[in-house]
């Protein structure tokens, strides 16, 4: 049993809208739109309206960046190994590839690490300290998109000695990782007001932030400084893919992205939306989300998000039209995949009605992709209006996926 959809329109305060209509000379519909988004201040509407880079806040307030960017700075001059450990979704893939290729332009010695969504699971793991980590002998992590839970294998990499600097966006716990700094905007004693960032927008800021720094110390008079306005398209592709609120720097980045994807400076991005079917200046936002992030998420869902980062830093255009063609490919298997589990979830929530009688649902299989399982559940979602969790079982054990 599905349920109909009860549209609630929301109404302005008319006295705002009038306000607006006054300050920006402007239609009583533009108006309403920037009411409607809390949009109240001739200073909030113009920079909505603009959205320029040159409207950035200056991101250094965020807590733990100076520490940051100075640890860094250290890792970088001293040649330690740097390992970037990055999330295996959009958001994180481009994270992982704006920094590693900022600090391979500094002059790093860095890698990255994408861990196996099914084998090895999500964030920082005890296991990637000891098993690779210490035998490599890195000096310095930074997570990416991640990072914010994983206390044990923090503990575990300062005690051996590796820092860990941890970049992400995720709700963090109350008690935080004992890394050596902990950036993430919604820690409970940063004010900053980057809430909203994706990922790949706190990686960003770091670089604005690592970038100055390093302009203080005359550290690029020997190259080039570089542009980070070339790395918007990353952040776009990362920051729309995360479905992060569209406001404020997140919508900035988004803009800016989706001028540079249009020029089709990055050859693995314009072969992805050459494989989607469509031109690069055709490319939005909606672009993005629906055709763009699935076929980048199915690398790490299906097979390996390395997959993804090796499309998005390589400069050889037949390389990139290569691995375009594989991830169209893996994102068709995926919604193969995903089309008979839901059929399947639909057929036996028929066959047991009873069960949506349940204010929450919760299925499991044997026979279920564990890369899937939240893609599926949010379209269980949206078609029975419940809390769903979806348990895929193997040899006794369940790993599961739960939206709401």
């Amino acid at each position: 049993m599905s349920m109909n959809k009860n549209w609630k329109i929301l109404q302005p305060d008319k006295n705002s809208v009038t306000k607006i209509c006054n300050i920006l000379k402007c239609s009583p519909v533009l108006a309403t739109v920037l009411v409607n988004r809390n949009i109240l201040s001739h200073a909030d509407a113009s920079r909505f309206l603009s959205n320029s880079l040159n409207n950035l806040r200056p991101p250094f307030s965020i807590k733990d960046m100076d520490v940051a960017v100075r640890r860094i700075h250290s890792a970088i001059i001293n040649h330690e190994k740097i390992l970037i450990l990055g999330d295996y979704d959009v958001d994180g893939i481009t994270a992982t590839v704006i920094l590693l290729e900022f600090l391979q332009y500094a002059g790093a010695d860095v890698s990255f690490y994408i861990p196996h969504r099914i084998k090895e699971g999500y964030s920082l793991q005890t296991s990637h300290i000891s098993d690779y980590a210490l035998p490599n002998r890195i000096g310095l992590i930074i997570t990416v998109d991640c990072g914010s839970g994983s206390h044990d294998a923090v503990r575990l990499a300062q005690d051996s000695g590796t820092d860990v600097i941890i970049t992400d966006h995720h709700n963090i716990p109350d008690e935080m990782p004992p890394a050596t700094a902990v950036v993430n905007p919604k820690r409970q004693d940063c004010t900053a007001g980057f809430d909203n960032l994706a990922g790949v927008g706190v990686a960003f800021c770091l670089l604005i932030c690592l970038r100055k720094y390093l302009r203080d110390l005359n550290f690029w008079q020997d190259r080039p400084e570089p542009n980070l306005k070339n790395f918007c398209d990353l952040v776009a592709l990362g920051t729309v893919a995360d479905v992060v609120p569209l406001v404020g720097e997140n919508r900035m980045f988004s803009k800016t992205g989706l001028e540079i994807i249009k020029e089709g400076g990055r050859p693995g991005i314009s072969a992805l939306i050459k494989a989607c079917g469509i031109s690069n200046n055709a490319v939005d936002s909606g672009d993005i989300a629906f055709r763009l992030a699935p076929r980048l998420n199915a690398a790490g869902r299906m097979d390996h998000a390395k997959k993804a980062v090796k499309l998005l830093t390589t400069d050889d255009p037949e390389t990139a039209a290569s691995i375009a063609r594989s991830l169209n490919h893996l994102n068709q298997e995926r919604q193969s995949i995903e089309k008979k589990m839901f059929e399947e979830i639909i057929d036996d929530l028929k066959h047991h009605p009873d069960m949506l009688r349940q204010s929450t649902l919760v299925l499991s299989s044997s026979g279920w992709h564990e890369g899937v399982l939240g893609i599926v559940a949010s379209k269980v979602v949206e078609k029975y209006f419940r809390p769903t969790v979806l348990i895929a079982t193997k040899n006794g054990i369940g790993k599961g996926s739960g939206r709401s």
